[in-house]
């Protein structure tokens, strides 16, 4: 059930009211009974419970192949070096 918030018209009083959906909305100030308007709220933050939620759970697709590039580029440099030094030594022993 969501949290609505309300403001007297008439004393200025502000007040938030915990009510389903379904019921409508109040009309009456509960301190001077005059007449309430529901205000627009900026609503609850999001809450995770449980131990499975991390930061990086709901990452945009560009920001998951860059990183994906990134990673597959470093390995790839250190793979790249290891060839070269076998076939340098390799080219040494040829000409020995």
């Amino acid at each position: 059930m969501p949290t609505y918030e309300y403001e007297c018209g008439k004393c200025g009083h502000h007040f938030e009211l915990f009510q389903s959906m379904k019921e409508p909305a109040k009309k009456t100030c509960p301190q001077c009974k005059g007449r309430v308007r529901r205000l627009i709220s900026g609503g609850a933050g999001l809450i995770f419970k449980g131990s499975g939620f991390y930061i990086t759970d709901y990452r945009s697709e560009g920001y998951k192949s860059a990183a994906k590039k990134e990673s597959s580029g470093s390995v790839s440099a250190t793979s790249s070096k290891s060839t070269a030094k076998k076939s340098g030594s390799s080219e040494t022993g040829a000409k020995k």
